[in-house]
């Protein structure tokens, strides 16, 4: 099969990297695994042979057909192929006739375009949460995902990922695990769930767009930063920064999840 290049694809066919991946998951028996992108079918090949229920989401037509046809002749029960964008279809209830809880326990796994890469990170963990997230994407947004306050590479989507999930920079892929070979590294990551996020549900959006705003000034002092992200004037923010304790001239880049927490949870009460 010839890969789409408009959709970014690249095939792992590294039957090694395939299994850590799975292995990532920390399958247990009857796990449904919902799977972004199958591609040619190399990941579910591996995810069906430990035993998984897998929703294979797939956007290429081309590429149904041949998982369809694949599957047919292997006669495997535990597998669900679904035609359709990641992004629009509704996760959740595909996986509600599969699971027997009323809330779905399920994971996430998937070599994802690099391309939306970080809205499929925000969709994976939009609630009902999975137990667990496991992801192909380029090395250097894994970089960013699992970067520490103060790093180069921390960022707005290090704060929004780590407000509500441990965060694991598992290992890097070589470009020549892949059909054709991307001119990028990639790396797996993977994402738990916390029992106790910083952010309830309910303040996911508003929180993400808070942090954004603040990072689109990283360089920035604190109290000018909070001043253009709140709209509040200069003495209702220098005093709000003196009561949370927190330095006017600190720089968001600094600054730990939970304090962009403790940032957003002020500016709502003024």
């Amino acid at each position: 099969m010839i890969p789409n290049k408009r959709l970014g694809q690249h095939f792992l066919t590294d039957r090694n990297i395939l299994q850590r991946i799975v292995d990532a998951l920390e399958p247990a028996p009857d796990d449904v695994v919902v799977e972004i992108g199958a591609g040619t079918g190399s990941l579910t090949g591996q995810l069906l042979a430990r035993g998984l229920r897998v929703i294979a989401i797939e956007k290429d037509r081309r590429l149904i057909s041949e998982l369809r046809m694949r599957n047919a002749e292997c006669g495997i029960d535990g597998l669900s192929i679904v035609q359709g964008d990641a992004l629009r279809v509704d996760w959740h209830a595909l996986i509600i006739p599969h699971s027997a809880f009323p809330i779905p326990h399920f994971k996430i796994v998937g070599n994802i375009p690099y391309a939306i890469t970080s809205p499929l990170i925000d969709k994976a963990l939009t609630p009902p949460l999975p137990a667990r997230i496991v992801f192909l994407v380029q090395a250097e947004v894994a970089d960013r995902i699992a970067a520490s306050p103060g790093s180069k590479t921390y960022g707005a989507l290090s704060v929004g990922v780590q407000a509500v999930a441990r965060v694991e920079r598992l290992f890097t892929v070589r470009a020549g695990a892949f059909t054709p070979p991307p001119k990028v590294t990639s790396a797996v990551v993977r994402l738990t769930p916390l029992a106790q996020p910083l952010v309830a549900p309910e303040q996911i959006a508003a929180f993400r767009a808070f942090v954004t705003a603040c990072f689109t000034r990283r360089r920035k002092q604190l109290r000018n930063v909070v001043m253009a992200a709140t709209g509040r004037s200069a003495a209702v923010v220098t005093a709000g920064l003196a009561a949370l304790g927190l330095d006017p001239a600190a720089r968001p880049e600094t600054l730990a999840p939970e304090i962009f927490v403790r940032l957003l949870r002020w500016s709502v009460r003024l």
